[in-house]
């Protein structure tokens, strides 16, 4: 909700508009673009997470879940398989909010890679030998000012984008945490039923 006020209030400014008028190369609108998809991705495993968080919370055995499966997987079994069973839900857990993470470097990635597009933009637009030609230099200038803006405001807007989609990553991280620890606390107590 914040990251959303936020954006709110960089639209009020006018510096949305500056940055997708200043990026002629369409890297501004590929970067949010990206960034969308990893935010709404992120906001449908955190309501995952925290779904399968509450059946943990009302868990009947009698319903079948995901939570009875490893249950049913490490009961009566000793604690050495106890043990690889909840480290193998833990790295099926921690690949499955991975693509998330990610998203959010490619964020930066192409950032920089905008970065390098504007600044070959910059330098295209110059001609050493028109430089001492007043009349030269004018669209020169004119050019460089252009890729120097695709540069700076695809780096911008990447990183923004990296820092807000990284601390939803660490909301779901951290619900993931709680629902590994949550399951296998659960699947203690049943197993040495």
């Amino acid at each position: 909700m914040v990251g959303i006020a936020l954006l709110g209030a960089a639209y009020v400014q006018g510096w949305i508009t500056k940055a997708l008028a200043a990026d002629s190369t369409g890297m501004v609108l590929l970067i949010f673009g990206l960034f969308v998809v990893g935010l709404v991705l992120c906001g449908w495993k955190i309501w995952r997470a925290s779904n399968e968080l509450n059946l943990i919370r009302a868990f009947d055995p009698l319903k079948p879940s995901r939570v009875g499966s490893y249950l049913t997987a490490v009961r009566r079994r000793n604690a050495d398989s106890r043990s690889i069973t909840a480290e193998l839900l833990k790295l099926k857990l921690s690949n499955r909010i991975g693509v998330v993470r990610h998203i959010a470097n490619s964020l930066v990635l192409l950032g920089l890679i905008g970065t390098v597009i504007g600044f070959i933009i910059a330098l295209s637009g110059v001609d050493v030998e028109l430089a001492a030609n007043v009349d030269s230099v004018g669209p020169m200038i004119s050019t460089l000012i252009g890729g120097m803006s695709v540069a700076l405001y695809t780096t911008l807007v990447g990183a923004i984008f990296n820092i807000w989609l990284m601390v939803n990553y660490r909301l779901l991280l951290s619900g993931t945490v709680n629902l590994v620890t949550s399951v296998v606390e659960l699947g203690e107590r049943y197993a040495r039923d």
